[in-house]
């Protein structure tokens, strides 16, 4: 009977290992049924217990940044670089107010300048130099390009008009630009996760109380015209790279009818203090 006794516990026993062994197994496997990538690891049972094997750990989502760890580039115009208003730009403005989950507060790091054109600007992405090199450390990148390719368009239409026959190729040669510039981009981060945010304008020029008092309300339709019809291609190029198109048009002018006066610098061109936070804001909204 003792005999009997203890072949049954045994037989107990094993039969508990089983189930464990299989609950086990069964509880590493993933949605689909198959053993998780990497296999299974040894893990210290607590003391007096069993051994089992249990699942790695999943890894990391690749696009999450740990919180305080992004870097804010960016690059373009006057616009970008901020100096005529002497006020926090909209780069280091959206970087500070970066969210946690996509590693904000960041660090910021502008490399605005102004009278630079979309042409020029490609041409130091392509090349050694700060911009190449900032641009590469750059997990958010921030572009603003495009209004000082346009410049020669205004003396012309200040002499002799310029409809859109005389401006559709210099809005298609921005559009070619910018494709090039974020394709450097693209080449400069490699494989690791990027951000891009492109965005368009309210004015390629003067606009509100200033440009109305000085070229009136024929020059303020041209030049909304010819704003949009960039702002089209700036986007068009930005979405055929994958990267985002943010529209400042409408925080800027709604429909149109705003008048921008209370957002702009002293010039009537560059944004204020209030239009930089304006553009920082729909940047944050867009990420």
């Amino acid at each position: 009977m003792r005999v009997l006794k203890r072949l049954r516990q045994r037989g107990a026993l094993r039969a508990a290992l089983v189930v464990v062994s299989v609950v086990a197994t069964w509880a590493i496997l993933d949605a689909t049924g198959r053993m998780p990538a990497g296999g299974l690891r040894t893990v210290a049972a607590p003391k007096g217990g069993l051994m089992i094997n249990s699942a790695p750990p999943p890894p990391t989502t690749p696009n999450m940044v740990p919180p305080g760890t992004a870097t804010v580039v960016g690059i373009g115009d006057s616009v970008t670089s901020a100096t005529v208003c002497q006020c926090i730009g909209f780069v280091e403005s959206y970087a500070a107010r970066l969210p946690l989950a996509v590693g904000g507060p960041a660090r910021a790091e502008n490399l605005g300048a102004g009278g630079l054109t979309a042409a020029g600007l490609r041409t130091l992405m392509t090349q050694p130099g700060a911009t190449s090199t900032g641009v590469a450390q750059g997990d958010i990148l921030l572009v603003t390009i495009g209004a000082n390719d346009l410049m020669p368009l205004l003396s012309r239409w200040q002499s002799s008009g310029c409809p859109k026959a005389c401006y559709s190729s210099a809005v298609d040669a921005v559009g070619t630009a910018l494709s090039g510039i974020l394709a450097a981009a693209r080449s400069l981060r490699g494989n690791r996760p990027t951000r891009v945010l492109v965005t368009d304008y309210w004015n390629v020029f003067a606009d509100g109380d200033v440009a109305r008092a000085s070229d009136g309300p024929e020059y303020l339709r041209w030049s909304d015209e010819l704003t949009r019809a960039l702002n089209v291609s700036i986007c068009n190029a930005a979405r055929n790279a994958g990267a985002t198109c943010v529209d400042l048009y409408a925080p800027f002018k709604g429909d149109g009818s705003k008048n921008p006066t209370s957002l702009l610098a002293a010039d009537g061109d560059h944004p204020n203090a209030a239009g930089n936070q304006v553009i920082s804001a729909a940047l944050l909204a867009a990420t």
